[in-house]
């Protein structure tokens, strides 16, 4: 299939993806993505978000109906480059515990061929983009907090620079105290930098913080695609019982208060 119209940074085309067993994941998923906005994907655990994530970066290929990055189908994409092409954040981190925060940070740039000198300058400006001291470059995983090492793996979702961020409930491991002064960081950081950003959670309040639409996520089909003032008025039953159980009549508008970037937790 040829490219199409580029306005979006990722559209999806009628996607399914299904088990070898044929149980569907992800059934005939339509979804636009605008470019330099942040998009939730809320939904319970089994509502398909994590392998919609993955279908985004080529983890997984659709069984059915298309993707396109770009404006470009996401098959025609080289996997490895349409992977360098979105940073990729997770719960765990996924960082690696022989190596240390400044050679977690600089793997990619390494792995480009960046020089030395250059892939130096660009962790250090990392690490202070997203709050961590420079005297941490030199410690392993284990040393940090989970605040430090989550900051770390956002470092490192970042360090091409690349245009999309794809996050997986990246702030779902975290004591409540240090999760929300992160969920304000990033609020922060990605009004500064004004990435693609794809978010998974299920945690309501973070998706309204967070998301410029919410993308509400049932059994692998869309329900329901709101703005966050839509999505605590609307009557649909869905949202109506994510409000009731959250006890959400109203969001918050802006990020919670708290340092600003560099008070590492």
């Amino acid at each position: 299939m040829t490219a199409e119209r580029s306005d979006s940074a990722i559209a999806i085309r009628g996607v399914s993806y299904h088990l070898p067993g044929g149980c569907a994941l992800v059934d005939s998923l339509s979804l636009e993505i605008p470019a330099r906005l942040t998009l939730v994907l809320l939904g319970r655990s089994g509502s398909g978000k994590t392998t919609t994530l993955k279908l985004m970066n080529r983890l997984l290929d659709p069984t059915a109906g298309e993707l396109f990055v770009e404006g470009r189908p996401a098959k025609d994409w080289d996997p490895i480059r349409l992977r360098r092409h979105m940073g990729y954040a997770i719960q765990d981190v996924g960082l690696f515990p022989h190596y240390t925060v400044e050679r977690n940070i600089g793997l990619l740039p390494e792995v480009e061929g960046w020089p030395a000198i250059r892939a130096r300058e660009r962790v250090r400006e990392l690490m202070a983009l997203v709050g961590l001291d420079a005297s941490l470059a030199s410690r392993y995983p284990s040393e940090l907090s989970g605040g430090q090492r989550q900051r770390v793996g956002v470092a490192r979702a970042l360090a091409l620079d690349p245009p999309i961020l794809l996050m997986d409930e990246p702030f779902g491991a975290l004591d409540p105290l240090t999760r929300a002064e992160l969920q304000g960081e990033f609020y922060r950081l990605q009004k500064r930098l004004g990435k693609t950003v794809v978010l998974v959670t299920h945690d309501l309040r973070e998706a309204l913080l967070l998301g410029a639409r919410i993308a509400l996520l049932e059994s692998g089909r869309l329900a329901g695609l709101y703005t966050p003032d839509e999505f605590l008025r609307t009557s649909d039953a869905l949202a109506v019982a994510y409000r009731q159980a959250f006890g959400a009549g109203s969001g918050p508008s802006h990020p919670p208060h708290g340092p600003a970037l560099g008070g590492a937790q």
